[in-house]
């Protein structure tokens, strides 16, 4: 079988509309799709819609087509990332409205820093910038195609690295942190949205676990006091994520009693190496689709 419940479209920072994600999962052979772009639900609707162009004779949308989002959230005491993906949520409720609305004033605050900084160094971006963003979520990977495209940089991965990242050269480095929610108010909204809350990509958790591997006594503790904040579940299975990884996530999950997801955070062209869609058991992924009713 194969899913992912972790992809970006065109109404975040992916270059895929939603239209076109669900055609090529449709054509992929896919049981079920998320769209989970950062902190909005805008490209949801055109999602649905799309993955009625692919209903079986029952009228069953073939693949499931799955609301979600996903949301940047305080971390917690000794991590630095924490990224939470709400799935099978309702875009419409006022609850979750609301939260975005306070989410998105935190972006833009953030977003004006970040351009006053590259003024600092004489890169002056203006409005053009934000004809990246296609819907209200302007992010850094929109940055990073501004820079490329007039030849600051010669790729996306050189803009993150000289200009956008927080350990960027102190020179150059034009990041800003934001304003992260309350994990337990997050997770809260996501519920009273309807969905499920799903801890993303628990390998970035510390930052540099990404190099050294993730240290898996840490990851319990932090994934039991998170168990009893409210969250359901964990994308074990992960593209970035080694063999071992996936195992060692797996295996947590499994012992703390989480739900299991996959996901590959596929973007399009502004992460190409990533290729949309992750195999499961039927084993594997049944419980986690069994909640999504």
């Amino acid at each position: 079988m194969i899913v992912d419940f972790h992809v970006h479209s065109n109404a975040s920072d992916g270059t895929f509309a939603p239209t076109e994600l669900v055609a090529k999962a449709a054509k992929g052979g896919f049981a079920a799709i998320a769209l989970t772009d950062h902190d909005n639900c805008d490209g949801v609707g055109e999602l649905v819609k799309a993955g009625k162009s692919f209903a079986d004779a029952t009228g069953v949308s073939r693949p499931r087509c799955v609301q979600g989002i996903e949301l940047s959230i305080e971390p917690g005491a000794g991590f630095d990332k924490f990224h939470l993906l709400g799935l099978n949520v309702d875009p419409t409720n006022a609850a979750l409205q609301a939260f975005l609305k306070k989410v998105l004033e935190g972006r833009n605050a953030r977003n004006e820093r970040i351009l006053e900084n590259f003024r600092r160094l004489g890169i002056e971006m203006g409005e053009s910038i934000f004809g990246y963003a296609h819907g209200e979520v302007l992010a850094r990977p929109h940055f990073a195609r501004w820079l490329m495209e007039r030849g600051y940089v010669a790729s996306i991965a050189e803009a993150f690295q000289k200009y956008l990242l927080p350990e960027s050269p102190r020179e150059t480095r034009c990041y800003e942190d934001r304003f992260h929610p309350d994990q337990e108010e997050a997770i809260a909204v996501v519920h009273r949205a309807g969905g499920l809350a799903v801890m993303a990509h628990p390998k970035y958790w510390r930052r540099y676990w990404k190099e050294t591997g993730p240290e898996f006594d840490a990851a319990r503790q932090g994934l039991a006091a998170l168990k009893e904040k409210g969250l359901d579940g964990v994308e074990a299975l992960y593209e970035a994520n080694t063999v071992d990884e996936n195992i060692g996530f797996t295996r947590l999950a499994n012992e703390l009693g989480y739900l299991k997801t996959a996901g590959s955070d596929f973007h399009g062209a502004n992460k190409p190496t990533i290729a949309l869609g992750m195999p499961v058991t039927d084993a594997f992924i049944g419980p986690f689709m069994e909640r999504l009713g």
